[in-house]
């Protein structure tokens, strides 16, 4: 089962750890879904927000 995360800076400690970053992107909202070694986390946001937080990511992207 998948942990959200309700905190920006939570989402940017563990991004650096993700193997995988999934966007999906559906109206004004995008979730983002990050693929650790041990759990999976999803993180809503904003469609801005999703570029600024993934920018210049060295992990692999996979967009939906």
């Amino acid at each position: 089962m998948p942990k959200e995360l309700r905190s920006k800076d939570e989402f940017q400690k563990l991004l650096t750890s993700a193997q995988e970053v999934r966007i999906s992107r559906d109206g004004d909202v995008a979730k983002i879904k990050l693929r650790t070694k041990d759990a999976l986390y999803t993180y809503k946001t904003t469609r801005a927000e999703v570029d600024s937080l993934t920018k210049g990511l060295k992990t692999r992207l996979v967009e939906f």
